[in-house]
């Protein structure tokens, strides 16, 4: 399923694996220890190779740890991308602890990482909604409205982000929200 922003710019939902989806940028939902994990944090650490946890590791030496709502970069080691771009989403509460904001931020975060960057293409997973809890449903009206808002700005470098999400329960709930977009309003 695809979307185009007036400026052009598109916005695709793909079900499947992350990892095996060429992209200037994947987003790895990562831990806030930068540590590994499992999810789509383990599967990046898996083919991407022992080199990205390096870099991870220098970047834990330097500044500790990333904070949620926010993303640290590394090379991609043998993932078909340049960069990873490490987001750390919010564990759900109820959402009513600052989670919708945290969620957001992450997006935002990995967008101005890409614009720095001069990332052209970039792959998202469903942050959040493994086992840190977040309902899918949610999660994809957070992420679908900050990537499109940042799709439909004039000028930067992102021509293409793509969602990629595990199994289809995940997919047909970003699906639904995106169709909205298309359907015309009630009269």
């Amino acid at each position: 399923m695809e979307w185009t922003s007036a400026t052009g710019r598109k916005l695709t939902l793909r079900e499947g694996d992350i990892t095996g989806v060429p992209a200037d940028a994947i987003v790895n939902a990562a831990n806030s220890a930068l540590a590994g994990g499992g999810g789509v944090d383990g599967a990046i650490h898996r083919s991407g190779g022992s080199e990205i946890m390096r870099e991870l590791d220098q970047i834990r030496s330097r500044q500790g740890h990333c904070p949620t709502g926010s993303a640290v970069v590394t090379g991609a080691g043998k993932l078909p991308a340049k960069f990873v771009f490490h987001a750390v989403g919010p564990v759900y509460r109820d959402g009513r602890h600052g989670e919708p904001e945290l969620l957001a931020s992450c997006y935002r975060k990995c967008l101005d990482l890409a614009e720095e960057y001069g990332v052209r293409t970039i792959t998202f997973p469903a942050i959040s909604t493994g086992v840190y809890g977040y309902p899918v449903q949610e999660a994809a009206e957070i992420a679908l409205r900050e990537v499109a808002d940042h799709l439909g700005k004039p000028g930067g470098t992102v021509r293409e982000a793509v969602f990629v999400l595990f199994g289809r329960p995940a997919y047909t709930s970003f699906a639904s929200v995106l169709a909205l977009w298309s359907e015309p309003a009630s009269p």
